[in-house]
C-alpha cells in the first residue's frame, strides 16, 4: 500500500448508503453492490461508521460487542466478502473504533453491575460526595449530568456522552489489553485502517475534580497520558504492520497536540480530525444558531492548522463533511444557483491542501441538506433535544425549525441518492430517514451520465496521485486578509502551485502579488474555462483555480 499522503478516503454511513434487502436500512451487501461505483470514483479506502452489535441509541457508537456484526447490517460472512471484493478493486477498509466508552449492554458492564469487582474496574465508578451530590459537577456532551446511578450500589458511573455509554477506565491495564486485542482481531480479518472515536478524552485522572465552569473540557481532554496510551495502542497492534492508516477524532484539540498525535517520529497515529473550522457559523460558540459563517475566521483556522501541522511534521485529515455535520455546499455556498461551482470549489479548496482528503458519501454528486418542513421528519436525538430546548427558550416553531434546517446532523444522514426511481434507488421500502426531495435532479445515475461534479472529484483524486507537489509539498497561506478568497501556495522541488478559492456568488477582482505572476503559468485544474494568471484577476462566482508555476 502506497503512502497515505497520496490516498483519498471515502466515508460512508452504512445505514444510509445502500439497502440490499428492502427493509429501509442500508447494509453491508448494499456496500458490496456499489463497489464498482467507488472504484470508478478512484478512492483508496472506505471508512465505515460502526457496524458492531449495538442497541443503536447513538447510531452504533454504543457498542455491545466489538467483534460481532450487528444483524441489521448483515453477517460476518458479508463483511469478509466486502473486505475481499473491495481488495480486488484496490480499495481497503477503515473501521470506526469506539474506545472511550461501551454500551451499558456490553458484557463487561453487565458483569460489573452483577458485582464482579474485576469488571467494576473496567469503568469509572465513584461514590457520591459527602453531601450526597454527584462525584463531580461535569456535564454530558449530550446535555445533563455526566454521571448516572450504578445499579443499586449508591455509586455512579461516568458517562460523558449518553447515559447508555459508560466511559471505560483506561488507567486499568486490563482494559487497554482487551481493546488492543480488538484491533488485532480486525487486523487479522484484513481491515487496513482505523478511525478512533473521541480518542483524546480517554486520559481521565485518577482523582476527578469539579470544574470551575471554564476549564471543564481541559480536565479530561488531551491530558499528557493520552499520548502514552496511543503509543502503547500503536505498538501493541497496528504499529506492527507497515500499511495501516489511522486517524484520531480529536475533540477541542490544539495544533500542538495535533502535531504530537501525528508526527511519525512519535509512533502514535497517521493523522487527526480537528473541527474548529466547522464552528465558524456558531454564534458565540452556540451550534444551534442561524448566522452567516465568518469567512475570515474560517481562513485563519485552515491556515493555522495547515501551517502549524506542517511546521511540526504533523498530518491533517482534510474534510468539510461527515455524518455529524450539515452538508458543506448548503452551509458555505449556494447550491441552488451555483451547484457545480459551489461543490467543486469547496472540494478543490481542501483536496489541494497538505493532508489526506476525506469525501463523505454524496458530496461527489452534489447532495445538499434535505430541507425538511416538519420536526417529525428528523430522527436525530440531538436535533429533537435542541428543538425542545429552543422552544423552551421562547423561540417560535418557525425560528427553531429554521435553525434545525441549518444545523441538524440528519442533514448528512439522508439516504444516498442513486437514481430517480422511488426512494432515490436507496431502498424498495420506506427508508429509515426521508430522502431529500431534490433526488430527481441530484442522483448518481444522472451525474455519471451527464454531470460535471463527479468527474471533477475524479480529477482531484488523480492529481493527488500524480503530482508530488500536492501530496507532499509545503504549504503557505497568502492574501489572508482578503474578504472573499482563500489563497495558498504549495511548493516542492522548485515548482509552485498557486490555488485561489472564491467563496462568494458574485464577480470579484483580486490583485495577485507580483512575485506570483508569471508568464506561462499553467492551469492544472479549475471550475471555469479560460482562467489565466495576471496581476489583476477577476474571479467568477465560487471560482476555484490552481496554477502551476515552474
Amino acid at each position: 500500500m502506497a503512502n497515505f499522503k497520496e490516498k483519498v478516503i471515502y466515508q460512508l454511513y452504512p445505514k444510509s448508503f445502500n439497502d440490499s434487502d428492502g427493509n429501509g436500512i442500508g447494509d453491508i451487501r448494499g456496500i458490496i453492490e456499489k463497489l464498482p461505483y467507488l472504484e470508478t470514483l478512484g478512492i483508496d479506502m472506505i471508512w465505515m461508521n460502526p457496524v458492531f452489535l449495538s442497541p443503536q441509541k447513538d447510531n452504533g457508537y454504543d457498542v455491545t460487542d466489538y467483534t460481532a456484526i450487528d444483524p441489521v447490517f448483515g453477517s460476518m460472512a458479508d463483511l469478509e466478502e466486502l473486505i475481499e471484493k473491495a481488495k480486488e478493486k484496490n480499495i481497503e477498509l477503515m473501521f470506526d473504533m469506539v474506545f472511550n466508552h461501551t454500551s451499558t449492554t456490553h458484557e463487561w458492564f453487565q458483569r460489573a453491575l452483577a458485582g464482579e469487582k474485576e469488571y467494576e474496574d473496567y469503568y469509572i465508578i465513584r461514590s457520591p460526595k459527602e453531601d450526597g451530590s454527584l462525584p463531580t459537577n461535569w456535564q454530558s456532551k449530550f446535555g445533563g449530568d455526566a454521571w448516572d446511578e450504578f445499579g443499586e450500589t449508591g455509586n455512579y458511573y461516568l458517562c460523558l456522552y449518553d447515559k447508555t455509554q459508560a466511559d471505560l477506565n483506561w488507567r486499568n491495564p486490563k482494559v487497554r489489553e482487551e481493546l488492543y486485542k480488538v484491533v488485532q482481531f480486525w487486523l487479522e480479518k484484513g481491515i487496513r485502517g482505523f478511525r478512533f472515536d473521541v480518542l483524546n478524552v480517554i486520559g481521565k485522572a485518577e482523582e476527578l475534580v469539579d470544574s470551575d465552569g471554564d476549564n471543564e473540557k481541559g480536565l479530561y481532554t488531551d491530558t499528557p497520558i493520552v499520548h502514552d496510551y496511543v503509543r502503547e495502542l500503536n505498538q501493541a497492534s497496528f504499529g506492527q504492520y507497515d500499511d495501516i492508516i489511522t486517524v484520531g477524532e480529536m475533540s477541542s484539540t490544539t495544533v500542538e497536540n495535533g502535531v504530537l498525535y501525528s508526527n511519525p517520529d512519535r509512533n502514535e497515529l497517521s493523522m487527526i480530525f480537528s473541527f474548529h473550522h466547522l464552528k465558524v457559523d456558531y454564534q458565540d460558540g452556540e451550534k444551534w444558531s442561524d448566522v452567516p459563517f465568518d469567512f475570515i475566521e474560517l481562513k485563519q483556522l485552515l491556515d493555522e492548522w495547515q501551517s502549524g501541522m506542517s511546521d511540526g511534521n504533523g498530518w491533517n485529515a482534510l474534510f468539510w463533511n461527515n455524518h455529524d455535520q450539515p452538508r458543506a455546499n448548503s452551509r458555505f455556498g449556494d447550491p441552488e444557483r451555483f451547484p457545480y461551482e459551489t461543490t467543486t470549489m469547496l472540494a478543490q479548496a481542501i483536496h489541494l491542501l497538505r493532508g489526506t482528503p476525506y469525501i463523505y458519501q454524496g458530496e461527489e454528486i452534489g447532495m445538499t441538506n434535505p430541507d425538511y418542513g416538519d420536526i417529525n421528519e428528523y430522527v436525530d436525538i440531538e436535533t429533537h433535544n435542541a428543538y425542545e430546548s429552543m422552544r423552551l427558550d421562547g423561540k417560535s416553531h418557525q425560528e427553531a425549525i429554521a435553525i434545525i434546517k441549518q444545523k441538524s446532523r440528519d442533514n448528512s444522514r439522508t439516504p444516498m441518492q442513486w437514481d430517480s426511481s422511488l426512494n432515490a434507488g436507496f431502498s424498495t421500502a420506506e427508508p429509515w430517514l426521508k430522502v431529500a426531495d431534490n433526488y430527481l435532479d441530484i442522483n448518481a445515475e444522472k451525474e455519471l451520465a451527464e454531470g460535471s461534479i463527479f468527474p471533477y472529484y475524479q480529477k482531484l483524486i488523480q492529481l493527488r496521485k500524480s503530482m508530488p507537489i500536492i501530496s507532499d509539498g509545503s504549504y503557505q497561506g497568502i492574501l489572508l486578509d482578503d474578504p472573499e478568497v482563500y489563497a495558498y501556495i504549495r511548493e516542492k522541488d522548485g515548482e509552485k502551485l498557486l490555488v485561489l478559492n472564491h467563496f462568494y456568488g458574485t464577480d470579484y477582482s483580486l490583485t495577485i502579488p507580483e512575485e506570483w505572476v508569471q508568464e506561462g503559468a499553467e492551469v492544472v485544474i479549475g471550475n471555469y474555462p479560460d482562467a489565466s494568471l495576471t496581476s489583476q484577476i477577476t474571479l467568477r462566482p465560487y471560482e476555484t483555480v490552481a496554477f502551476l508555476i515552474k
